[in-house]
């Protein structure tokens, strides 16, 4: 930031800290809103910049200045330094290391789109460095990592804003959606189903050498140390300039040493939405039943018996027992997107529609003026970040909190447990643990490499 905004920096970050120290923050209850004056610009640093990481960075720099960017690739390092100095005519600095981000006092907030494996060491450290963060979803890789950054937020009083858009943006059809349910326009919901498409197999994959730009130890990080996989054809379109099939950019969604396949890739926006309009934000399931799936590879005791293929479940259809007999229905196949099903009508929505006779109805008998408002929590912010930074300044949660995020990605990694030990899981919202099934419950965690575990 140029010394010309320093003063209003510092009366910012007085400000942030007179706030958070007298603030303990709650769930979405504590919603955001409004701003502080534009000359408050918050200084960013991003960790983990493929894909979706410049998605979410070039989207912030009308709000905050980028000091600092991280990632384990020397290459998209140097991509996205060149593409920031462009954009904000100031060179970040560049780091393989993120520790080197969080030591920094300039810093306010990180936002944080590395692989999933890593999600929560970063969060944790960040915001116990005095960071704000928004990250990618899903915010975890187990559920007990989900407890974990939901204590420290509450520790520290940091303001957390969870990647999930879509209550953001998607022109607010997921806003609608949310509204017409709460207004009864469907009357009593029986069934909600989420479409979040397949996954396709993978060939076995062969050991290769690391592309010298990677270091893939720290690329690993807390996961198992393993070897670097790939075949040489390429991947076109998105995730272009990678190799269609690996253990690495990209395709770590496929494997559960670092993400959860669909479940929680597109799980994380559909399953939120559906738990929103639904009111269980802040509960959970009963029940998690696999009525149909198929795992590429062979699994024993919930572990794949090789490390060669992709291992995230390619086809799905999960039934979940939600409060007040609600069954959702969580599928592979079908159109991608949430059909709400109640005893007036039906309706679905996704990214590109809104359709049903409970929409068409609108015409004649619209929802109220601020219904839409209403369950935004306020004025609806149509970019994700604008609504962090609304929570920066107020020391407010964000309309993604970590509360309501974790509770509906319980029911993605809940299901992912079910197909990996076939078998159906009872759960306890309260106590958030599977009933009498020991075995299930040791996937509630999992183990990090010792050099690479969380320091707190």
């Amino acid at each position: 930031m140029s010394t010309s905004h320093q003063p209003s920096r510092r009366r910012f970050l007085q400000n942030v800290a007179a706030a958070g120290a007298a603030t303990i923050l709650a769930p979405s209850a504590n919603r955001a809103f409004g701003y502080r004056s534009p000359n408050d610009r918050p200084v960013f640093a991003t960790i983990g910049l493929r894909n979706q990481g410049w998605t979410i960075t070039s989207k912030s720099f009308k709000f905050a200045d980028f000091a600092a960017l991280a990632d384990a690739d020397a290459n998209v390092l140097a991509e996205n330094v060149s593409k920031t100095e462009k954009a904000q005519k100031k060179k970040p600095d560049a780091y393989k290391d993120y520790r080197k981000i969080l030591d920094r006092d300039d810093i306010d907030a990180v936002m944080i789109a590395t692989p999933d494996h890593w999600h929560t060491k970063i969060a944790v450290e960040a915001m116990l460095a005095g960071k704000d963060v928004y990250c990618e979803k899903p915010l975890t890789l187990t559920i007990d990592e989900g407890k974990l950054i939901e204590k420290v937020v509450k520790q520290t009083g940091r303001v957390f804003q969870v990647g999930t858009m879509q209550r953001s943006e998607s022109q607010q059809r997921f806003l609608q959606a949310v509204a017409l349910v709460k207004h009864g326009r469907i009357g009593t919901v029986k069934k909600v189903t989420c479409g979040i498409n397949g996954m396709i197999a993978s060939p076995v994959i062969p050991v290769a050498p690391v592309p010298e730009q990677i270091d893939w130890d720290m690329w690993l990080g807390p996961a198992p140390k393993v070897d670097y996989r790939a075949l040489p054809e390429l991947r076109e379109g998105y995730g272009g300039g990678v190799p269609l099939y690996s253990n690495c950019h990209y395709s770590f969604r496929n494997w559960h040493e670092y993400s959860g396949g669909k479940l929680t890739d597109w799980g994380a926006h559909h399953v939120d939405i559906a738990c929103w309009a639904l009111g269980a934000t802040d509960t959970g399931p009963s029940k998690i039943t696999p009525t149909k799936f198929t795992l590429p590879v062979e699994y024993k005791d919930g572990h794949p018996v090789v490390n060669d293929q992709y291992n995230a479940a390619t086809a799905f259809e999960i039934s979940v027992a939600m409060p007040n007999d609600v069954e959702m229905v969580i599928k592979s196949e079908g159109d991608n997107g949430i059909m709400f099903e109640g005893s007036k009508g039906r309706f679905f929505v996704n990214r590109g529609k809104i359709v049903g006779k409970p929409v068409e109805d609108l015409a004649d008998n619209p929802l109220p003026d601020n219904a839409i408002e209403e369950v935004y929590g306020g004025p609806v912010s149509a970019n994700h970040t604008a609504n962090f930074i609304e929570g920066m300044n107020s020391r407010k949660q964000p309309i993604s909190d970590v509360w309501s995020h974790n509770r509906m990605l319980e029911i993605c990694h809940l299901s992912n447990i079910a197909m990996r030990l076939d078998r159906e899981l009872k759960w306890d919202p309260k106590k958030r643990e599977i009933i009498g099934d020991d075995q299930a419950n040791s996937f509630l965690s999992r183990e990090s490499r010792k050099e690479y575990s969380i320091n707190m």
